[in-house]
């Protein structure tokens, strides 16, 4: 069975791409086929992510002018080619961008009417089912556009998995309990499992010497997730630390692969088996 897993949020800058890119790697490198797609439609940042300008995008997938091999791009041989070494690798990763283009984004902004969003989502549904079908993935991970739009809720409503990425400070707090209130209890009575991810949390920094008792002296953000467990249902997985090297950085480039033992990758990858024990 395939898993489809969308990574959302209620604001920009919540770590979004970088957490998803790095999912995707940790999976292939775990022996699994994956695929990420780039739904933020309105401000695409995969490519850049990825350092690729492809001859064509998810769009032309979605106008009927690309078949499912033209708009997925495996990347496997370029990003892989260490663990490739080893005869019983199996790990693939396919990537899907979407198009970042003035016309490209203004075609999608222009979309209106009930029909035409209908529209839209069969051909999501039909993507994913391509997907599945024809490159036998095993996970398909999603980056949505953030708040309340179309294409977060078509991208959402066709995942199984939602991971809610949000950061400490009130607005995002308030925004997400939105979220979990008016769209998410509609996706979970309907079978998804939805999960909030604290990103950047505060505690690691300062020393980075000593990052595990710093997070657990540091209870607040404990409490704001006992508090949306009470008042939502909603569960969480662990939180991700803020971690400087990482933030301050020019350009993040899948810590997983290139620093496999960073906090940061042997968090990430605590929290996939999180998630994976839950299925």
């Amino acid at each position: 069975m395939t898993h489809c897993i969308a990574i959302h949020s209620y604001k920009g800058g919540t770590g979004k791409t970088t957490i998803a890119a790095n999912t995707a790697a940790l999976l292939v490198k775990m022996g699994k086929k994956v695929a990420i797609l780039d739904l933020d439609v309105y401000a695409p940042s995969l490519h850049n992510y990825f350092k690729i300008n492809p001859k064509k995008w998810i769009n032309d997938f979605l106008d009927n002018n690309a078949d499912v091999y033209e708009s997925i791009i495996d990347m496997t041989d370029i990003l892989f080619k260490d663990d490739q070494k080893q005869n019983n690798f199996t790990g693939r990763l396919y990537t899907g961008f979407s198009n970042p283009s003035r016309d490209a984004i203004f075609k999608f902004e222009m979309g209106n009417g009930t029909d035409y969003w209908k529209k839209q989502f069969r051909k999501l549904v039909f993507l994913r089912e391509q997907i599945i079908t024809k490159l036998d993935t095993d996970y398909i991970i999603i980056d949505t556009s953030p708040g309340i739009r179309h294409w977060s809720i078509n991208a959402l409503s066709i995942a199984d998995k939602l991971i809610l990425t949000m950061k400490m400070d009130d607005l995002d707090i308030e925004g997400t309990k939105k979220l979990l209130f008016e769209i998410y209890t509609t996706f979970v009575r309907f079978g998804a499992i939805s999960y909030i991810l604290l990103n950047r949390i505060s505690g690691y920094c300062i020393p980075a010497t000593i990052p595990d008792s710093n997070i657990e002296e540091n209870q607040d953000h404990k409490k704001v997730l006992e508090e949306l467990h009470a008042v939502t249902g909603a569960n969480s997985l662990s939180p991700l630390p803020c971690y400087c090297d990482i933030q301050f950085s020019p350009r993040e480039f899948l810590t997983v692969i290139n620093n496999p033992n960073h906090p940061f990758s042997l968090k990430l990858r605590s929290i996939i088996s999180e998630m994976t024990n839950n299925s």
